[in-house]
């Protein structure tokens, strides 16, 4: 399985991180190594001592597809989560000052928490679905599929013009503002429309 990432999809993070924002889609990937297995904690790695949460609405692809037009993208995902893209901040601002691939910072071991996944006919519409993460209770960050610069269905085409989608890939489809570093004991846990999908304790 492939996990797709996308980046710089809401304007109030780009703003936030005082990113250009961009004419396409940022798309980047993890190796399958990156996903963080249930119930374990998600424990900061050495390399890194800014480890940023970026919650995400995350969908799951139930059908392989090649240059899929966006109006038949709808067919090729049935379920639709949250998750986490954990980014190594202070190790991603020195790649991108030096113009290498962000990789290292993106795409370590543990750097992608899945939650549990839901079926998308339980929702009115993919484009107005609110998200939420909270660290110790307290929300942290919250947004809207409204609120996306490139809605689910346009991302799952523009993808596959570059990328054969197959079943169990997963998109990341990107964080809105109010990303932060975590430490050590926080809870994080991350909610679509008021369902708890995943809780995490960071280590």
């Amino acid at each position: 399985m492939k996990i797709i990432c996308i980046g710089r999809n809401y304007s109030n993070h780009i703003e936030e991180l005082q990113n250009e924002r961009p004419t396409d889609p940022v798309v980047f990937m993890k190796p399958d190594s990156a996903v963080l297995l249930k119930q374990h904690p998600f424990v900061i790695p050495e390399f890194s001592e800014e480890i940023h949460h970026e919650l995400e609405v995350i969908i799951k692809i139930n059908k392989v597809g090649k240059y899929i037009e966006p109006k038949f993208a709808h067919k090729y995902y049935d379920e639709i989560s949250v998750g986490i893209d954990f980014t190594a901040r202070d190790l991603q601002e020195k790649l991108k000052a030096k113009g290498l691939p962000w990789e290292k910072a993106k795409s370590f071991d543990g750097s992608a928490v899945i939650g549990d996944f839901l079926p998308k006919s339980d929702y009115v519409s993919m484009e107005n679905l609110t998200f939420e993460l909270t660290n110790n209770s307290e929300t942290v960050q919250k947004g809207n599929t409204s609120l996306m610069l490139w809605k689910i269905d346009e991302l799952i085409s523009y993808v596959s013009q570059f990328f054969t989608l197959k079943i169990g890939d997963i998109i990341f489809t990107g964080t809105p503002a109010g990303v932060a570093s975590v430490k050590p004991n926080d809870i994080l846990e991350g909610f679509l429309e008021d369902k708890k999908l995943f809780r995490i304790q960071v280590k």
